[in-house]
């Protein structure tokens, strides 16, 4: 059975991810061209390096100690996903929320858990008075799949920030 429940900042270190395996092969993905999206070849293995994932505790943690919100899937006590929401309201009359990250382990995909993670941080956002969430998506195919059919479209307004860290994301949102 699965398991979610909110991550304390103590929770989030190194062991908590022993069992998580973010691996995705990717063979297509969308691509911005002269105005429109188009499906292109760009074939590539996404994964974590040591170094990413020091990189995303810290970035995990700092978002809880800053009264965000990290959420996470486990199954036999062993995390199977996650999400996170930064705190802060942006985007002016948009009142994006920005979910900065939501994962499932390659083992667990196709399970439900990424639906459940992004309802709860939709509901998390929706509670601090937030309209939309924002995401600056993985422009994966499948991963644009999953965000269709959760209801993403098109950013209205594009957070530069974003878009200058991950020029090939989707930038997203969703009504909550």
């Amino acid at each position: 059975m699965i398991q979610y429940r909110t991550l304390t900042a103590d929770e989030i270190r190194p062991e908590l991810f022993r069992h998580f395996i973010r691996r995705q092969t990717v063979t297509k993905c969308w691509r911005r061209e002269d105005g429109g999206w188009i499906i292109k070849d760009a074939p590539f293995i996404d994964d974590w390096t040591e170094e990413d994932y020091q990189e995303l505790i810290s970035c995990l943690k700092n978002t809880v100690l800053s009264g965000g919100f990290v959420y996470a899937a486990f199954y036999d006590d062993k995390l199977k996903g996650f999400v996170s929401v930064e705190p802060e309201i942006f985007g002016g009359g948009q009142g994006y929320a920005d979910l900065s990250s939501i994962h499932v382990s390659q083992d667990m995909r196709g399970k439900g858990i990424g639906k459940e993670l992004f309802l709860a941080a939709k509901t998390w956002a929706g509670k601090r008075g937030a309209k939309k969430l924002y995401i600056s998506a993985h422009s994966a195919v499948e991963s644009q799949a999953f965000y269709k059919a959760m209801g993403c479209v098109e950013a209205q307004v594009y957070h530069q920030g974003h878009v200058e860290k991950e020029p090939f994301d989707c930038q997203l949102e969703c009504c909550i």
